[in-house]
């Protein structure tokens, strides 16, 4: 284990190299495990992240902020940051976590990431801890929307729609697949003012809604975005019907791509 490697991805050089190797220890391993320094570093996070983001987003208020923290700290994007650092080569596992494939699963490897955090406070001090938190979330917040970044489908629709004073979608349980145990829902989301329809599927209604959500914003974008010019020829030329399938796995994935049409 090159853990070398691992300290200039990191952009740090522990002074004690014991804290590294129990940072990337997981309780599976051995009793001299990450958990401790991992409830340090999800504190050193938070704090840091909050400090970046009052920093940056001058305008945005307390509501918003929170959210963008919220998103940001989230297992879905430490484990992001942790797969650039390709860490799961750097785990410590006992031998049942390994036979499973514990080194890609996504708790473990954020759950790590914050564990390194907490051993960098430790070895140095919290502005070291802050300086490699502020790498990994820089250039993140130079390519992001702060208007947006959080925000599910079913929200972002909602305040389009309302910025453009068009009435609400509604949603409508089309139909239901599979056995009972693992039911994939199907659910439609009409526009009528722009004549938008589209179908999402998901684990649950709230899961298909969410995926219905997504396409239906896409569709309204693009009707709005060809209404001026349509309307100069043909003045009910924008008003388009649209059909799509999306599907979300469960309620807390994230929306996929449109794979199909809806078949009559």
């Amino acid at each position: 284990m090159n853990l070398q490697l691992l300290q200039t991805r990191l952009g740090y050089t522990f002074r004690d190299t014991g804290l590294l190797q129990q940072a990337l220890t997981h309780r599976s391993h051995s009793a001299l495990h990450n958990e401790r320094l991992e409830f340090l570093g999800d504190s050193i996070l938070n704090c840091v992240v909050a400090s970046i983001l009052y920093e940056r987003f001058t305008g945005l208020d307390e509501g918003d902020l929170s959210r963008l923290r919220a998103n940001l700290v989230k297992q879905q994007s430490l484990f992001e940051i942790a797969q650039k650092l390709e860490l799961s080569q750097f785990l410590r596992l006992g031998e049942g976590e390994l036979k499973s494939g514990g080194f890609r699963r996504p708790s473990i490897l954020a759950d790590t990431l914050e564990a390194l955090l907490g051993a960098i406070f430790l070895d140095t001090g919290f502005d070291a801890a802050r300086d490699v938190i502020r790498a990994f979330y820089i250039p993140l917040l130079d390519t992001v929307d702060p208007r947006t970044l959080g925000k599910d489908a079913k929200t972002l629709l909602q305040e389009f729609l309302q910025s453009k004073k068009i009435s609400l979608p509604t949603y409508n349980v089309v139909a239901t697949h599979g056995a009972a145990h693992s039911q994939e829902f199907e659910v439609e989301c009409l526009v009528p003012k722009l004549n938008v329809q589209v179908f999402g599927r998901g684990g649950s209604r709230r899961a298909g809604e969410q995926a219905a959500a997504r396409l239906a914003l896409e569709a309204a974008q693009g009707v709005l975005a060809k209404a001026p010019a349509a309307r100069k020829s043909k003045p009910r030329a924008a008003q388009l019907k649209l059909a799509g399938i999306g599907t979300v796995q469960s309620e807390g994935a994230s929306q996929a791509e449109p794979t199909g049409s809806k078949s009559a």
